[in-house]
């Protein structure tokens, strides 16, 4: 994710507030202490996202396998946006619209932004961001409060972050890969083990599937693996029969017995459902440099 830096106003010294909801209320509180204390990866929207007139796209919800549950969204900018952090494997936590941030400018007026996105890392850090649709918009007005955001995130160790979508091939690899997110498509422990016991080694997609068994029981598997970083592959082309799979950084993690013991080449794996609610896939060139996301 790549964002777009922004130019900084002149802040009055009393700072920052943020105003969240709380039981059904809402509550306001002095920036540094609501930062170190509050929860908002666990909040509601402070605001509900705004119903356009015209636009094809409207407010809805990311079911989330991070956190098991669901994250407002308003923009499909902010899905794609979602859809990256929640794949990415330093986010812990992620929220939107959680909180509105006030301040007060050197000329007295007070000013306030609802960041669309808020993401905690397993460090404890914390992002907010704003997911624009073109560096344009929301205009000037965007570009100072992101620019006071980011002043106020600067003093709790955060970041603000304008962000935009990288290439487009890679945005949909992973929309592919999120539509395998959800837990049951890790699949049976014999039949991830298997997979895993596969791509031990770099070898091409569709002759490590082969391998292992039958392509409808074992396709989701691995498309889940790639989602969880326990395989990899390069994401910056299109995935397809011939892309090479590998181990992944998470690969260790699933445990010494999915990496040895079973082989891929005996027994195999058959019968079981087919994947739900997917078909097809992207064509392509076999893959060059691999690229991490």
């Amino acid at each position: 994710m790549a964002d777009m830096s922004v130019p900084g106003p002149a802040v009055a010294a009393e700072g920052f507030e943020a105003v969240f909801a709380v039981d059904g209320g809402l509550e306001q509180e002095r920036w540094e202490r609501a930062a170190a204390r509050v929860r908002f990866e666990d909040l509601p929207p402070v605001s509900a996202f705004p119903i356009v007139p015209g636009k094809r796209w409207g407010p809805g919800w990311w079911w989330s396998a991070t956190t098991g549950g669901h994250v407002a969204h308003g923009s499909a900018a902010m899905v794609v946006q979602l859809m990256l952090l929640d794949r990415d494997p330093q986010v812990v936590g992620m929220a939107g619209r959680p909180l509105r941030v006030l301040w007060r400018e050197g000329d007295g007026r007070v000013r306030s932004w609802v960041p669309q996105v808020f993401a905690r890392y397993a460090d404890g850090t914390a992002m907010l961001a704003d997911c624009p649709g073109s560096p344009e918009a929301g205009g000037a007005a965007a570009q100072r409060a992101g620019a006071a955001l980011g002043q106020a995130c600067a003093r709790v160790g955060w970041v603000y972050r304008r962000l935009r979508a990288p290439d487009p091939v890679v945005v949909g690899n992973v929309r592919w890969l999120a539509g395998y997110r959800h837990p049951r498509f890790q699949g049976a422990e014999q039949v991830e083990a298997a997979v895993l016991e596969a791509f031990s080694c770099p070898r091409p997609l569709v002759e490590g599937v082969r391998a292992v068994g039958n392509p409808l029981v074992v396709l989701p598997v691995v498309y889940h693996a790639l989602w969880a970083h326990r395989l990899r592959a390069p994401l910056d082309r299109p995935l397809h029969g011939g892309t090479l799979l590998r181990p992944g950084p998470a690969w260790a993690a699933c445990g010494p017995g999915l990496a040895a013991g079973v082989g891929s080449e005996a027994g195999g794996v058959s019968g079981g459902r087919a994947a739900e609610g997917r078909a097809g896939g992207s064509g392509g060139l076999d893959a060059g440099a691999e690229v991490e996301w």
